[in-house]
C-alpha cells in the first residue's frame, strides 16, 4: 500500500520526537550515574598521585579514604582564594571541569587546588595541582603531587583521551610515572624549571629537572613537558605564597558541606 508524501513526513516527524524524548530522558536519568563516576574518577587519581590505592577495589572505601585524607580550594593566578564563579556560584575544586576551565584565559581561571593531609592531623603533606594539555591526538591531562616544601615531586599521575596505545599511552603506566619521583620543579636560582622528558628513551639516570622519554612518542612528550611547564608557571604565585608562611592560602572547607549549583562545571 503506497503511501502519501504528507503520511510519510507526519510519521517521521513523530518518530524523530519519540525517539528523541527517549534519548533524553534516557540522558537525565543516566546522568547521575555518569556524574558519580567522574567523580570517583577524578578521586582516584588525585589520590593517587600520592600514594598506591590499585589494591583498593570498593569505591566506597576510595571515596571515605579521599574524605578523610584530601582538603581542597581554589585561588586565581595571583594565587588568591577564589570562593565564588562569575555567576556568583561557589567554587567548589571537586566540581571544576578541567577541560572547560583549560579553555578560559589563564588570568580569570579558576584553579584548583587539592592538599593531601598527613594522617590525623591538620598538616599537610602534599599538594595536587592539576593540569591539562595538548597530545598528540587530544587532550592530556595530569595531576602532579609536590611535597610539601613545594618543589620536590612526589607522583604523578596522567591521563590521556587518544595517545598511540603502546607509544604515547604509556604516560599513563607506573613505568613512566615512577621517573618524575623526586625531581625538583624550582632551579638552583629559584625559578621555576619544571620537569621535561627528553626525546628517546635510553635507561641513563637524569639530572633533577629530566626523565627519560619515551621511544616513537616524541610528541606525547613535547606535550607533557608543555603542560607540566604552564601550569607550574600558573600556579607559582600560590607556591611562593605557601612556602613564604601565608597559611592562609590553604584553608578549604568540606567539600561535601559546600552548597554546589550544576552550573560550577567551569
Amino acid at each position: 500500500m503506497q503511501r502519501s508524501n504528507l503520511y510519510i513526513i507526519i510519521f517521521s516527524a513523530v518518530l524523530t520526537i519519540i525517539l528523541g524524548g527517549l534519548l533524553s530522558g534516557t540522558s537525565v536519568v543516566l546522568k547521575p550515574l555518569q556524574d558519580k563516576q567522574v567523580e570517583l574518577d577524578t578521586k582516584k587519581k588525585i589520590l593517587g598521585a600520592v600514594m598506591d590505592i590499585s589494591d583498593i577495589k570498593d569505591s566506597k572505601e576510595i571515596l571515605a579514604l579521599y574524605k578523610e585524607r584530601v582538603t581542597s580550594t581554589v585561588v586565581d593566578i595571583n594565587g588568591e582564594p577564589m570562593e565564588k564563579d562569575a555567576k556568583g556560584n561557589p567554587l567548589v575544586a571537586e566540581k571544576i571541569d578541567f577541560g572547560k576551565n583549560h579553555k578560559k584565559d589563564p588570568q580569570t581561571r579558576p584553579y584548583p587546588v587539592f592538599m593531601f593531609m598527613k594522617e590525623g592531623t591538620e598538616e599537610v603533606d602534599s599538594y595536587i595541582l592539576p593540569m591539562f594539555g595538548a597530545g598528540l591526538w587530544d587532550w592530556i591531562s595530569g595531576f602532579v603531587a609536590l611535597d610539601s616544601d613545594l618543589n620536590t615531586v612526589r607522583g604523578v599521575a596522567f591521563d590521556h583521551k587518544s595517545e598511540t596505545p603502546g607509544l604515547g599511552a604509556r604516560i599513563t603506566t607506573s613505568v613512566i610515572q615512577s621517573r618524575y619521583v623526586g625531581k625538583k620543579i624550582f632551579d638552583e636560582q629559584g625559578n621555576i624549571a619544571s620537569v621535561s622528558m627528553v626525546k628517546g628513551e635510553k635507561g641513563e639516570p637524569l639530572d633533577d629537572h629530566h626523565v627519560d622519554g619515551m621511544s616513537g612518542a616524541t610528541l606525547t612528550g613535547k606535550g607533557v613537558n608543555a603542560m607540566l611547564k604552564q601550569y607550574l608557571t600558573f600556579y607559582a604565585a600560590y607556591i611562593e605564597k605557601v612556602q613564604s608562611g601565608d597559611k592562609a592560602q590553604a584553608v578549604a572547607a568540606p567539600v561535601e558541606e559546600a552548597a554546589v549549583t550544576e552550573e560550577q562545571n567551569i
